[in-house]
This record gives C-alpha cells, sequence and structure tokens, in this order.
C-alpha cells in the first residue's frame, strides 16, 4: 500500500470485494436462540443496519472460528475466512438437533463488498480492519461498481496489521482463547446466557489469569513472521503471528503473542 492510498482511504475510503470469504444463511425461527449458543457475542444486538464479530468456541473456550454476523428480518448471514468453510460449516451443523434452524451455504450464491471510510455512509455497518465501514450483500453475477478505489486483499492484510486487527490463523486459532487476542470488547457479552466455552471464559474473565496476551509495537528491523521472541535475558516468551511496513512511518508493525507477566521483547531469534 502506498502512502497516498492509505492517506486517501483515510479521508475519503475505499472499498474491497470479500465474496472468497465464506458465506453462509441461517433462517428458521429459533435461529436467533440457536447462534446465541454457539457465538461469544450477543446475537440479539444484530440488526439490519448493524453487524457483530463474535467467536467460535470449543467446550475449552479456544477459537475455532471468527464470524460477522449480519441480521435481516427472514434470516441471519454469516461470513468467515475463506479456510473455515468446511470445518466452520460442521462445526455449526452439529448441535442443529430440534431447533427449528437451517444452516444454508451460500457461498457460491453470493458476493460481499465491504465499503470503508467517511464515505461508507449507511447499511450492514461492521468494523473489518480497523476503519468503520459498511457491507454490501449481492447475488453472484450482479453488477457493482464502487466509485471508490478498489484495494487488493493483499493491501487491506496490511491495512488490518497496521490496525491491529487480529485475524484466523494468524491470531485466532485453536490453541488461542478470545481474550488472549484482545476480542473482550470487540466479540463478547459476558451477560447473555451460556454458549460453548462459556464456563472457561469466565473464568478468565474473573480471574484475570490468561497464558498469553497478543501485544503490537513498532520497529525499524525487518522481522519475519513464526520468529521467537526473546527478553533480556535470552527466555523465549512468544513470537511474531504478523508483521507489515506502515505505509507513512516506514516502520514494521509487529502483532505477536507475549507470556503474561513477561516484560517486553527485547530480542528476536528465527
Amino acid at each position: 500500500m502506498q502512502p497516498e492510498t492509505y492517506q486517501n482511504l483515510l479521508a475519503h475510503g475505499a472499498a474491497v470485494n470479500l465474496s472468497t470469504r465464506s458465506k453462509w444463511k441461517l433462517s428458521g425461527e429459533d435461529r436467533v436462540r440457536y447462534l446465541n449458543g454457539q457465538v461469544t457475542h450477543d446475537v440479539r444486538r444484530a440488526d439490519e443496519c448493524h453487524a457483530i464479530y463474535a467467536c467460535v468456541t470449543n467446550v475449552k473456550g479456544r477459537i475455532m472460528g471468527d464470524v460477522m454476523i449480519h441480521a435481516r428480518q427472514e434470516a441471519l448471514w454469516l461470513d468467515a475466512e475463506p479456510d473455515l468453510r468446511d470445518a466452520l460449516g460442521m462445526r455449526l451443523e452439529k448441535y442443529i438437533v430440534a431447533d427449528d434452524v437451517e444452516l444454508t451455504d451460500v457461498t457460491d450464491e453470493w458476493q460481499l463488498w465491504h465499503i470503508m471510510g467517511p464515505k461508507a455512509g449507511e447499511g450492514l455497518q461492521s468494523l473489518r480492519f480497523g476503519i468503520p465501514g459498511v457491507d454490501v450483500w449481492l447475488p453472484a453475477g450482479e453488477g457493482f461498481g464502487p466509485t471508490l478505489p478498489i484495494l487488493s486483499l493483499e493491501e487491506v492484510e496490511r491495512l488490518r496489521i497496521i490496525h491491529q486487527v487480529p485475524r484466523w490463523p494468524n491470531e485466532l486459532g485453536g490453541e488461542t482463547f478470545p481474550p488472549e487476542a484482545g476480542l473482550e470488547e470487540r466479540a463478547m457479552d459476558f451477560s447473555k446466557g451460556c454458549y460453548i466455552g462459556q464456563e472457561i471464559l469466565s473464568r478468565i474473565k474473573t480471574t484475570g489469569k490468561m497464558p498469553r496476551k497478543l501485544q503490537s509495537w513498532q520497529t525499524e528491523r525487518e522481522i519475519c513472521v513464526g520468529t521467537s521472541l526473546h527478553d533480556a535475558h535470552g527466555n523465549e516468551i512468544g513470537v511474531v503471528t504478523s508483521a507489515a511496513r506502515h505505509p507513512l512511518s516506514g516502520k514494521l508493525i509487529v502483532l505477536g503473542f507475549i507470556k503474561c507477566g513477561c516484560g517486553p521483547a527485547m530480542e528476536f531469534a528465527s
């Protein structure tokens, strides 16, 4: 992403085609109650103008996937990372027993665009890359010509890193609790009732104890994803999960998990 592209985005906005993401339609009278038992956020907060973000966790409270949830009058619409299509679809299907719910994979039937920045206007509001925006769902094959510049997926990946937004599978995965990734405010509701993994996550909320925590910092050095992080004594305390150069400062923005109770990372080793 060039400096002028980033500045123009902040001043005027931009669009990105997210149609490769996995997508599902959840219909039926029990859809809200059912999904509330599967995700970390309160599904009742989603409406026709506001999407919500949530994690799907296992019984141990660790992340199996993350989703954006949109509400329309007749159904809930979910989207997630492309490589979660099979695994997350099966995970959600697994717990549909006697519920009046039908989960339909609509990945290939719908396209998804995201318009972000001050020009976004009203619509399915969501926060995907650290900048407010709106989601536009359109039937596959229907034309869509945004008047704003269109960013590539590589450019928005850089955008989410410099805005410190965790992503599957870099920061979010089967070994991660949502609070470790800093998702308590954005993706969790502790008063909505029970869901799979809720007991463990409520205990973390109460005790404040986590194995590690996602942190962000800037450096002039060139550091690769997967690089081990060490403290001043040479002890390994974490790992780099994402890194990208800031288009304006030129500094490397690094995301990584560091063990709780440790000081800042002082050294890096491949």
